[in-house]
This record gives structure tokens, sequence and C-alpha cells, in this order.
């Protein structure tokens, strides 16, 4: 099995590479900047990665437990030789510096609850009809489950799942909440953690593509995809997996924490 580095260097001739010379000078800021942040918050493992594809589109759907989440997962399909697109909060493009890399490096703004929200999923429906390699976090947020499982996800997965014949690649995540516990403020570097990466085997949705993708499909679709994320998770952690999604709403509530 390939090693992270040895699959990139494997992948030299398909290595996907940006465009012009800003996209290049922001890369390589990213790159110097990640990989050594990556390194020195915690100790990295990962599974799986020859999962995604050295060329074409792919989706990787991943769990969401810390902000710096996307440090890890960055790196890991930079590893293999592909750039990463990700869906992230149209807010982060107020910061300067990393508006810079955001845009240079070709993410995608998600404006939630505004009259932009459609076009969040129209540049990722180009994103992947391009080729590119597209990460989206259903949960839509730092999951609030106070176990770190992940919560009720949102349906928008499924859409650029079912109307794309491309790899659906889960992937789950362990570890970057013992280093910064996003909604308890705490940061904690050392001693230096373990963060595992697993990416699963690319999902068989034929039977749905078929349907009708109303409201009751992409919520079935959408369960079945962060489902086997929830069970690879339960495999990093060791541990069994709750058997529904964490739903803060309920919790609020005083009804179960898990909808």
């Amino acid at each position: 099995m390939f090693e992270p580095k040895s699959l990139r260097r494997a992948r030299s001739g398909t290595r996907e590479r940006v465009r012009g010379v800003t996209g290049k000078l922001w890369l390589g800021i990213a790159v110097v900047v990640f990989y050594p942040l990556k390194t020195l918050l915690g100790r990295t493992r990962l599974t799986g990665l020859r999962n995604i594809p050295a060329e074409g589109p792919a989706l990787l759907v991943l769990n969401h437990v810390s902000h710096i989440d996307p440090i890890y997962d960055a790196v890991a399909v930079h590893r293999a030789g592909r750039l990463p697109r990700f869906l992230a909060k149209n807010t982060l493009w107020n910061i300067p510096v990393l508006r810079g890399v955001l845009r240079g490096l070709g993410q995608i703004p998600v404006y939630r609850g505004t009259v932009d929200a459609q076009k969040s999923l129209r540049e990722a429906h180009e994103a992947l009809r391009s080729g590119k390699v597209v990460l989206i976090y259903p949960d839509g947020t730092i999951t609030k489950d106070p176990d770190g499982w992940p919560m009720v996800p949102k349906i928008g997965v499924a859409r650029l799942a079912l109307e794309h014949d491309v790899p659906v690649i889960p992937v789950a995540r362990w570890g970057t909440r013992e280093i910064y516990d996003g909604y308890g403020k705490r940061f904690r570097p050392l001693p230096r953690k373990r963060v595992t990466t697993v990416f699963g085997e690319p999902l068989d949705l034929a039977e749905y593509r078929t349907k009708e993708p109303d409201t009751r499909t992409l919520r079935e679709v959408t369960d079945l995809v962060m489902t086997r994320v929830r069970e690879l998770l339960a495999e990093v952690r060791g541990e069994p997996a709750p058997t529904s999604f964490y739903s803060a709403r309920k919790r609020t509530s005083g009804k179960e924490d898990h909808a």
C-alpha cells in the first residue's frame, strides 16, 4: 500500500495543478502553512487514501467536529495528488489573507439563509462537472453532539450525489476536537494528539439515480451516505455508533438527543 507521500509521487503524471500565477502562488502559501501546522498540531494517520481517484470528479462526504478539520482534510486530499474544493461558510471570505487563499484555490462559499443560498450548490455542481474533488460537511457546522457523532445531515449532499455520476466517498476523521474544541473554547495542542482519517470505498447509488429526486429520495440518500460515514467513525473510535443522528432541536425541547 502506498504511503500518502508516495501516492502523490506515484500520481505525478496525473497530479492536479492550479492554473495561473495567482493560483500557484496561493497554493504554494497554503502548502507552506498547512503542512507544518498540521504536523505541529497532531500526528496523522491516513487509511484508504487511494479511494480518491487520481483523475476526474469525486464527492467526499465528511463528518465535522472541529474548526481545524479543513486543515487535515485539505492536506490529505493534496497528498492524493488532488486539489480540494470545500463548501465553506461565506464569512470566511471576510478574513483578509484567508480570502486570497480561498479565491485563488477555487473554494465555494456557502450562503445559508440568504437569496444566494442556491448559488453555493450551483458552484459545487459546476466543480463536479469540471472534474474537481468537492468536499462537503452535511452537518452544516461542527457537530453539537456532546459525544462528537454526526447531526441530522442536510440533503444538499444528496442533490450533488444524484445529479452527477461521480464517486461518492464517505470519510471519517477523529482527533481534531481533542486539539481544538470550538464550543468548549479549548485549544490543547500539547501533548500532540493523533488525528485519524479513513477514506471509505465509493458508495453504489445506482438504484437511486433512476428515481425521481423528491424529498423522500433525497433524505434516504443523505441518510445512507452519512450512515456510512458514521460507521467509519465508529471503526476509528473503536466504539459502537448511535443508531440515529443527533438533533440539537430535540435536545433543547427536552426530547431524545438523537433524531
